[in-house]
C-alpha cells in the first residue's frame, strides 16, 4: 500500500498497532488503520436429476479447466444471493437454494469459499461470458484431475459421498501448500 484511501497521505507504514496483534498498514497522518481481509467466494453445486452441471472456465486464473460455478461475493450481498448471481452469470441458471453444502478455506492466500447445495428447476443453461462450456457429469465421469480449484472438488466429493451414504451435513475443509 503506497498511499491513504482515507486521505491520501503516502506516510504509510507496515506496524502492530497498539491493542493489536497482526501487522497492519497505518497512516501516519490521519491514523487510519487500514485491514485487510479475506475474500470470501461463493458458490453452487447445480443438481439436475442425478447430475452436476459444471462450468469450463474462460477466464484466469485457471482458464480452460472444470469448475463449479463460483466467484467472489460482492459488496451488499448475502452469501446466499451472491451464490444464486454467480450461477446466473457463469451459466444463465436459475436454482432452487437447498443448504450450505460445505466451507473452505485457503489462508495463505486469503480465501474462504462456501458452496451451496441446489437444485436446478430445468435442465437448460446458458454459457455465460466467464464460461467456455457448461456440461452435465454423473459422478463417474466428473473430471477431477481437470478442475480448477480444490475447493470445487472437495464440495463435489463430500455432495457424493453424503448421497450414498444418505445423509447431509456442513463440510468443513481447507488447502495449504509448504
Amino acid at each position: 500500500m503506497n498511499f491513504c484511501s482515507n486521505c491520501g497521505s503516502d506516510k504509510i507504514r507496515l506496524e502492530i498497532p497498539e491493542g493489536d496483534n497482526r501487522l497492519r498498514f497505518v497512516c501516519k497522518s490521519c491514523h487510519t488503520i487500514h485491514y485487510q481481509n479475506p475474500n470470501m467466494v461463493v458458490g453452487c453445486i447445480p443438481v439436475f436429476e442425478d447430475q452436476i452441471l459444471l462450468c469450463r472456465r474462460a477466464i484466469e486464473p485457471r482458464s480452460g479447466f472444470w469448475n463449479l460455478p463460483a466467484g467472489y461475493l460482492e459488496n451488499g450481498e448475502t452469501l446466499e444471493e451472491g451464490a444464486l448471481r454467480e450461477a446466473r452469470e457463469e451459466a444463465g441458471i436459475e436454482l432452487e437454494l437447498l443448504r450450505l453444502h460445505s466451507i473452505y478455506n485457503i489462508p495463505r492466500i486469503n480465501q474462504v469459499y462456501f458452496f451451496f447445495l441446489t437444485a436446478m428447476k430445468t435442465p437448460e443453461f446458458r454459457i455465460g461470458p466467464e464460461t467456455l462450456e457448461a456440461q452435465f457429469f454423473h459422478q463417474s465421469e466428473i473430471p477431477y484431475h481437470d478442475m480448477a480449484f480444490p475447493s470445487s472438488s472437495f464440495a463435489l466429493k463430500k455432495y457424493f459421498h453424503d448421497r450414498a451414504e444418505g445423509f447431509s451435513t456442513v463440510h468443513l475443509g481447507g488447502w495449504e501448500h509448504t
